[in-house]
This record gives structure tokens, sequence and C-alpha cells, in this order.
């Protein structure tokens, strides 16, 4: 090992201290889902977003406000309906009567992490002017290009049981998010905790509380540190043959034939470059995560799922036959050689 990365592990081990207190403080609310909050903080310490499906209830919100509670940043939880205009988002001009003069008055999507509930219900123009948010970390209010504040970040949730009254998230945008997460039902054991935990915090009145405060969480860390954190997670070392697997599993959702797969009828439209991007970032992050200043392929593996799983297009033939792209991905890890 090269003086130059015992001397980056050092300093990641020194400076990635706070995701242990981070990951304490979550843990007083949240219970179970551990592969979630990890890949919540992967999209946060990487500068992407991040789109979560599952049912209601599984404590998606309440995980992203417990996020932003402990990282003292501001945040804003938008409700996504068929009527939400782009104004409500961005904001808008107010006439000023008086000086007869419009001042700008800025939307929630100033904030450091924004929750997107429910993002299929939106139409078009308000998914547009999300995506100049999401891509550019900028909005345009009148003819003002206004900066949004750093670090910030994108939580978007969708129902995947509910089509009535939805609008399918265009290609384009789906690409825009770094990780979608599947969000699955806990354990019977970890239920039970969350049964123990939830209803000793129904206050007196009767009234459902807070969690976020009824548990005490506490900031642990600030949005400066998030930011030098992002800067470190850029310095993680990966080696070519790291480098190579990561475009050898992309370029295997693409040329699936010269990667000797018999996948290729199933897929439409295989990852693109923002995919191999993504990936790197993400184990990147994920390295972080555990204190280290390398990346190893189980890394690459741990989180390539959630970077891939919504960046390859199915032909027809996959969905008569219901194959997923979940199913495709598999086919790829098991394949495709390891380093």
């Amino acid at each position: 090992m090269s003086s130059e990365l015992v001397s980056l592990q050092e300093t990641i081990k020194e400076k990635s201290e706070f995701v242990d207190r981070l990951n304490a403080e979550i843990a007083k609310v949240i219970v179970g889902q551990k592969p979630m909050v990890d890949r919540l903080l992967v999209g946060l310490l990487a500068g992407g977003h991040v789109l979560l499906e599952g049912v209601p209830g599984l404590a998606k919100t309440l995980a992203v406000k417990t996020i932003a509670r402990a990282i003292r940043a501001s945040f804003q939880r938008i409700q996504f309906t068929p009527d939400l205009l782009p104004a409500d988002l961005i904001g808008t001009l107010v006439f000023n009567q008086k000086d007869g003069t419009f001042t700008p008055r800025k939307g929630p999507i100033f904030a450091n992490i924004v929750l997107a509930d429910e993002i299929n219900r939106a139409p078009a123009k308000v998914q547009s002017a999300l995506l100049e948010a999401m891509q550019e970390h900028q909005v345009t209010v009148g003819d003002t290009t206004y900066p949004l504040p750093e670090p910030f970040m994108v939580l978007a949730t969708q129902n995947p049981i509910e089509q009535e009254g939805t609008y399918p998230l265009p290609e384009a945008q789906v690409d825009r998010f770094m990780l979608k997460l599947q969000i699955g039902y806990p354990s019977r054991r970890e239920e039970r905790l969350i049964l123990d935990k939830m209803t000793e915090a129904l206050g007196v009145s009767g009234k459902e509380e807070d969690p976020v405060a009824e548990f005490g969480v506490q900031p642990v860390v600030t949005p400066e540190e998030i930011q030098e954190a992002r800067r470190l997670v850029r310095q993680v070392y990966v080696d070519e043959k790291i480098k190579n697997y990561i475009l050898d599993i992309v370029f295997a959702t693409r040329n699936p034939e010269e990667a000797h797969l018999d996948i290729g009828p199933y897929i439409k439209y295989g990852a693109s470059p923002r995919a191999t991007i993504y990936l790197a970032l993400a184990a990147k992050a994920y390295a972080f995560l555990r204190h280290r200043a390398h990346v190893t392929p189980d890394d690459v593996k741990t989180i390539a799922l959630d970077v891939l799983r919504h960046r390859i297009i199915l032909t027809y033939e996959a969905e008569a036959e219901d194959v997923k792209a979940e199913d495709i991905i598999k086919v790829i890890f098991e394949e495709v050689p390891v380093p």
C-alpha cells in the first residue's frame, strides 16, 4: 500500500467518525431498514438523489426526516398532487403594489433535503421544474436563476400499488436518480420492536407525536462536514481492475452477447454512461461509510442493484415472461468475472 493511500486511509478514518454517530441517532427512531438507511447516506455522501419505492407505512418519510434532523440540515416535504404547479415547488414573483415591482418568493425546493412525496402524482410541468433543480442545483424564477443550498438532495417516494391519478416519470428524470430503492417489510422481530417503540410515542392527548422529536434525535454533523465528506469520497481509491469490473457490468446490460449472456431478448435499452459514473461514486461512498479509503468488488456488487434497476429498459418479451430488471442484474453478477 502506497504512502498516499495510507495517509488517505488515516484521513478518512478520522473524518468518517461522524457516520457512526449519525447511524446511532437514526437508530433512535428507525428500527431495522439498515439497507435503506445505508443507501440514503450513500446518496447524501455521493451527491446523488434517491427514489424510494414501497407501500405506505414503511418509514420512508420518517427516515428522511430523521436524517435531516441528525445533520442539522433544512428539510422540506412536498406532497405531490395532480393539481400541483411549478410555482408551488420553486416559488414565484409577487407584485408589490407600493413600489410597483415584483419580489421573488422562494418555494420549498430551497432546502438541503427535499422530500418529494408520491412524486409520480404531479404533471409534466412540475416534473420539468424539479428536473432543473436536480440536475443543475438551481431554479429559475422569472428571469433570475437562484442557486440551491448545498448540500442539496432530492429524496422521492412513489407507491407501486396505486396507479390511479399518477403520471409515469419520464425516463430522463428517472435516470437523474442515483439510486432506486425497493423498500420491503420488516421482519417479525423488527416489527415487534416497532410496535413497542411507536406505541410509547403516543402523546397523552391521543395525538401522535413526532417520533424524531419524541426520541430526542440530536444534530451530530453539520452541512459543512457533509460537504467536506463529499470531497473525500471523490478521493477514495478505485483500482484499475475495479474500474474495468464496473465497465464490464454496465456493458453487459448493453451488449450481453459479447459477455456470453443469453439475456439479450429481454433488454431493450441498457444502462447509460451515467450508470457507470454513479456506480463508481456510490461504491466510493459505500466504502467511506465503512471507513475505508479504497473500493472492493463487494462494494460494487452491494450497491450496483440500486444503481442499475431503473436504468435497464425491458422488452415486451421480458414483461410477458415476468422477467424483472433485478433478474437480469442477478445473471450479470453471476456471470461477469469478479477481479
